[in-house]
């Protein structure tokens, strides 16, 4: 069916059903509380980590919620922010550090918040096929592959070759505050290799101050294109534009996230904080279509994998090849061409408490703009907290959890407990080791050897 006679039909049957249960209930029944906003437009970047979103509409999960939804992917992520912002679309799939980036004012100035996670994992860095040929003379071999976890160790050479020919080592991310961003710049820092630094208060917002690579930015589509070009030398994005560059044979994936940080949480489901004082019931019942989604995306140790992969591929959603997505969907990464690895939690999309709005996941991101000069000077751990706080609602997700366990439809050991204070617990799950506390932010910025900390 079209979208519009769903939705028709769907009106038809509710009038029915309430003219019934009017006939039926009596007057002093209490009524659930009906949506304020009915018709939505929801947007989207093309990648596989926005599934929750596709499998919402296309299981009927919204409508099952009374909300009538049209999903928009949309041009690059300043103009998502900008039109939920402005109020042109209702919500959307977002990175991470954009509700945190637009409360504190980096760059766009806008009160944004979550109350769902959309991911864990999902992302990988590539480089080109002359980058990886020199990578691979320094790296340890183990039946003629290579060993993984590939550190950023072995690209310092390559950048040290580069600059004593007098020649920029550009490297492409999708957003000053993506996911994709922090990651490669935790990845090149944990090799010895500075990937610069920002300063807004001075007018730089490069990122590319002191660097030894040239990070900048690059929508996600455009990544494979912009490598075989030569343009740059390497990315970090998510699927499926780095199995892109396999299929394509141009790069090679050398890490995926998940081994730069053991399901670190991804994309968020992000709204203006005024529509969702605006939209309270609204913005819950959202909240448990996508719970359910990403519920039947992880079920039955990932069963409903290919069915999603078939749905992504569609060109109104992500538009590749199904191959492609599947090969990082399905719970594999292949890697150099014909290295095809084992990597179930490649995507997580509810497994490990993956859709909660965890403090500590907000209070990372914060450390990492800090680090790289995103944030000017230094501030107390309480800021930390607090700004996380305003960004961050578990008390939503509480809420829908909650609805979605006395319906039925979820059980409540599938959530954190009741009395979860936001915190995941400290974990050394890093490519260098180093343990991050969500309660000691500055502890944890003062352990790393390349960005800022205490005053500077």
């Amino acid at each position: 069916m079209s979208f519009h006679r769903r939705h028709f039909l769907r009106r038809a049957l509710t009038g029915l059903g309430c003219i019934t249960a009017l006939l039926l209930t009596p007057l002093s029944a209490t009524f659930a509380a009906e949506p304020e906003k009915e018709e939505l437009k929801l947007g989207f970047i093309k990648l596989t980590d926005m599934a929750p979103l596709a499998i919402a509409y296309e299981k009927g999960f919204f409508e099952d919620e009374g909300l009538f939804v049209t999903l928009e992917a949309q041009a690059n992520w300043k103009v998502l922010l900008d039109r939920v912002i402005d109020g042109e679309l209702d919500g959307a799939h977002m990175l991470a550090g954009q509700p945190l980036g637009a409360t504190i004012g980096f760059g766009t100035k806008a009160e944004v918040i979550t109350a769902f996670s959309m991911d864990l994992n999902g992302n990988g860095i590539t480089v080109s096929n002359e980058v990886w040929e020199e990578m691979k003379k320094h790296l340890p071999m183990e039946n003629g592959k290579p060993v993984h976890p590939i550190k950023a160790d072995a690209l310092r050479p390559v950048i040290d070759k580069y600059k004593a020919a007098g020649k920029p080592f550009n490297l492409g991310m999708v957003f000053p505050v993506s996911t994709h961003n922090y990651e490669l710049r935790y990845w090149l820092a944990a090799g010895g290799i500075n990937p610069g630094l920002y300063a807004p208060d001075k007018g730089d917002i490069s990122g590319q101050i002191g660097a030894d690579a040239l990070l900048s930015v690059t929508p996600p589509p455009q990544m494979p294109a912009t490598l075989e070009a030569g343009t740059i030398s390497g990315y970090c994005v998510g699927e499926p534009w780095n199995q892109q560059a396999v299929v394509k044979g141009i790069g090679v994936p050398v890490i995926t996230d998940y081994e730069i940080w053991k399901n670190n949480p991804e994309k968020v489901f992000g709204v203006s904080k005024a529509w969702a004082e605006k939209y309270p019931e609204t913005h819950k019942r959202l909240v448990k279509a996508l719970i359910r989604a990403a519920m039947w995306l992880d079920e039955n140790g990932n069963a409903n994998r290919p069915e999603a992969v078939e749905i992504l591929s569609r060109p109104e959603y992500v538009g590749a090849d199904a191959k492609v997505i599947a090969n990082s969907m399905t719970g594999t990464f292949e890697y150099e061409k014909g290295d095809k690895r084992e990597v179930p939690d490649f995507n997580v999309f509810f497994r490990y408490h993956a859709t909660y709005p965890y403090y500590s996941d907000a209070i990372w991101y914060l450390t990492q703009m800090r680090r790289w000069g995103q944030i000017g000077e230094a501030k107390p751990d309480a800021w930390y907290l607090d700004v996380a706080k305003q960004v961050y609602r578990p008390d939503i997700y509480k809420t829908a959890a909650a609805e979605l366990v006395s319906e039925g439809k979820a059980k409540a050991d599938d959530f954190p407990a009741a009395d979860e204070e936001g915190f995941r617990a400290p974990s050394g799950d890093f490519i260098d080791g180093v343990t991050y506390d969500g309660r000691k932010p500055n502890a944890y910025l003062a352990s790393f050897k390349i960005g800022l900390k205490d005053t500077q």
